[in-house]
């Protein structure tokens, strides 16, 4: 049963990213003197627990059905920098005092005859962005944040044309919906530096987040649509007006009879 099904596409909802805490003489434990955060760097499904509890972002099914191993390849400045994970949880936990980018490679089941798809998240242990800081301000005098700083990036695994055997594993597990309307805030992202800020409740997506997020997509195509429009008709208008002063240098230069 490893025919592929053509005309078939199933998805699995999942997200990807991180949480940091700042490190405090009580909870310090074995971490290096000059690390100042821990952080936790995850690939998990996207919907919350149902009961909307807890300190955790997605993880409310186990995706180890179709994730045979995620690979996390951290800063070269750690050890055995590239962590394979083989069950879930699949995440790792480190300490440090910087942000990098990490490469979350993800392996499937060898049953899905699918081929290894990478993230890439940038590890966030601030609640302020480079951009977002005033010229010649000093990060190291904000205050520290009250709690954790969240940066997480919802995502959609698609599989096309799966075969029949994955294509039964996947049906027989269906994902938690994601909830209908907002319970908690939406969970922050560098790509929108307003949004990351520090809460003591974790944030969660929604079904009305992804289609607010649907809803500024098709304003943002709406809004290219037009200026493309407005900058061909400008265009156009420069082109007639410089085949006109052709016309007239030409005429211009023409000998008098």
């Amino acid at each position: 049963m490893t025919e592929r099904q053509r005309g078939t596409t199933i998805y699995r909802p999942v997200i990807y990213g991180n949480t940091s805490v700042l490190i405090t003489p009580e909870n310090r434990g074995n971490a290096p003197v000059d690390h100042t955060h821990r952080w936790t760097v995850a690939l998990r499904s996207a919907a919350s627990p149902l009961d909307g509890k807890g300190d955790t972002i997605g993880g409310a099914d186990d995706i180890s059905y179709f994730v045979k191993r995620v690979t996390f390849k951290l800063h070269e400045t750690y050890p055995s920098p590239n962590r394979n994970i083989e069950k879930p949880p699949f995440e790792v936990t480190e300490t440090g005092w910087g942000e990098f980018d990490i490469q979350i490679r993800v392996t499937f089941v060898n049953e899905s005859n699918e081929k290894p798809i990478s993230f890439h998240h940038h590890l966030k242990l601030h609640s302020w962005t480079a951009g977002s800081l005033p010229p010649g301000s000093d990060p190291s005098t904000l205050p520290p944040p009250e709690g954790p700083i969240n940066a997480w990036q919802y995502d959609e695994i698609v599989f096309s044309d799966p075969t029949q055997n994955f294509l039964n594993i996947l049906l027989a597990h269906p994902p938690t919906p994601l909830p209908k309307v907002k319970r908690k805030a939406a969970p922050p992202h560098i790509a929108y530096p307003p949004s990351l800020v520090t809460t003591r409740n974790m944030p969660e997506f929604s079904a009305a987040m992804e289609k607010e997020e649907a809803d500024r997509l098709d304003n943002a195509k709406r809004e290219i649509v037009e200026q493309t429009d407005k900058l061909r008709k400008l265009l156009i208008e420069k082109e007639k007006e410089l085949e006109r002063l052709k016309k007239e240098a030409e005429s211009q230069g023409e000998p008098k009879s």
